[in-house]
């Protein structure tokens, strides 16, 4: 059942997006949206796009027409860091989102060889 507070906007984050380059991060995504039968399809392509393959995802489905919501949690392992911000503002342009959140844990580096 979903919790009985939406998720809550995104607030500007003070860490610039090129200071994150070559690091990874396990991240968590809700979305709360209008129910639609494109929906789903809509918020994945913010993830192919960029060649990414969520670990999980789960939809739900709250409340009755017309108040309806349906909230969708995906989740990544070891996503990029420098992508997090595009992907959520994808997610933000899709037909039918109220609110975008994240939970987001840098785990690890990716180590660069010398050439």
């Amino acid at each position: 059942m979903l919790s009985d507070h939406a998720a809550e906007p995104l607030a500007p984050r003070p860490v610039a997006p090129w200071t994150l380059l070559g690091q990874l991060a396990d991240v968590r995504f809700i979305v709360d949206a209008d129910p639609s039968p494109g929906l789903l399809p809509r918020l994945l392509a913010a993830f192919a796009r960029r060649d990414l393959v969520p670990a999980s995802m789960e939809a739900r489905v709250a409340g009755s027409a017309p108040n309806a919501v349906m909230r969708v949690e995906i989740q990544l392992r070891a996503m990029p860091a420098e992508m997090v911000h595009l992907v959520t503002g994808n997610l933000w342009a899709a037909v039918g989102v109220r609110a975008v959140a994240l939970h987001q844990e840098i785990t690890g580096g990716v180590r660069r060889r010398a050439a």
